[in-house]
């Protein structure tokens, strides 16, 4: 067999396999990765994991683990940062609803000709929230308290044939409010396949694989009498906190560059530029905690110098149109770009995204 398909084959078999068995949590329960019809909203924590990094890829309603090949591909498919041929740092900050932030930083390392390092972080930010109680629901004098959830990853990626790539990405995940904090490891799996056929790429990821979760910290010890109203001395207690599971996904894409045979069977140059690039791209994503949902954007970008982007994502509550636009600077010595994305929401709002990317050739 040809060592292509051989790599591929695999990569497939191992992904099917992931994904249409179970997966085994604490103290024997087992859950299905996909929540199909039944949605189990607030029993998996790491909400943030899921909200999508870069403006790129958020331009396109997250339709981009198929054609990803930049720094924020450590979110979407950690393989594509096989194909980040330098040194690269993209920052991203979302605008989120409600006062909320959400951060992403990451950088790209070359450490060989075919395999790249990078380092991630991610940052969630509630903002000042007001303490309530039952009996003061317009909150207890005024005191307030914050969420705020990081994830720090290291990935590895590279091609082990001229046409297939993959990506693993180990992440440290810290949930943390008030004095209260959870934390623990999950690792993403990528990979991505260029047919050969007509622009056409596949890409394969799982997402947040890892265990429980569970809130410790001193908020959580009290000192109380065990039956109030009877006279005896209070004792030390702790409160017992459920473990959580992470919102594990599986992710399939596919991306056409319509100008590799579609279109045009050669890319027009002037200048050593590429006049017109077109990237079409669709998504399917299944969650352990709510149903399948299914992304289509798409990408057109003019002397490599002005990008425009749009997309739709069904299934999703809140979320479905999106767009967004780019500038791309290529220097001697030093390429970057400025993007930002916004995506409406049906009852919260806007959410806007300002990226900056930066290649050090």
């Amino acid at each position: 067999m040809n060592p292509t398909y051989r790599h591929l084959s695999v990569a497939l078999c191992s992904l099917i396999f992931l994904f249409s068995h179970t997966q085994t949590y604490g103290q024997g329960q087992v859950t299905s990765i996909t929540a199909g019809e039944f949605t189990k909203v607030g029993l998996s924590g790491g909400q943030f994991l899921k909200i999508g990094v870069g403006a790129r890829g958020t331009g396109m309603a997250g339709a981009f683990s198929g054609v990803s090949n930049d720094v924020s591909s450590v979110f979407w498919n950690a393989a594509g940062i096989a194909d980040v041929k330098a040194y690269a740092v993209d920052v991203s900050h979302t605008f989120w609803f409600a006062g909320m932030s959400h951060s992403f930083a990451a950088g790209v390392i070359p450490v060989s000709e075919k395999y790249r390092l990078a380092v991630s972080f991610t940052s969630f930010n509630s903002g000042d929230i007001l303490i309530t109680t039952i009996e003061n629901p317009d909150g207890v004098g005024g005191g307030t308290y914050n969420v705020g959830d990081v994830a720090l990853g290291l990935t590895f990626a590279g091609y082990l044939t001229d046409q297939f790539a993959f990506g693993i990405t180990a992440k440290y995940v810290n949930h943390a409010f008030t004095s209260v904090s959870a934390g623990g490891f999950v690792f993403d799996v990528g990979t991505r396949y260029k047919t050969g056929f007509k622009g056409v790429t596949l890409g394969f990821s799982i997402n947040s694989l890892g265990g429980e979760q569970a809130y410790t910290g001193t908020n959580l010890n009290v000192t109380k009498t065990a039956v109030e109203g009877v006279g005896q001395s209070a004792i030390d207690m702790q409160i017992q906190t459920s473990p959580f599971n992470m919102p594990l996904s599986f992710r399939a894409g596919v991306g056409i560059d319509m100008f590799d045979g579609f279109v045009a069977d050669d890319v027009e140059m002037e200048d050593g530029v590429k006049v017109h690039q077109w990237l079409v791209a669709g998504d399917f994503e299944t969650f352990s905690d709510v149903p399948e949902q299914f992304a289509i954007g798409t990408e057109y970008t003019f002397r490599e110098f002005v990008s425009l982007r749009a997309g739709y994502r069904f299934g999703h509550s809140q979320l479905g149109l999106a767009g967004g636009v780019g500038l791309k600077y290529i220097g001697g010595s030093f390429d970057g770009s400025l993007d930002f994305s916004i995506s409406p929401t049906r009852d919260l709002g806007l959410v806007n995204r300002l990226g900056i990317t930066m290649h050090f050739n």
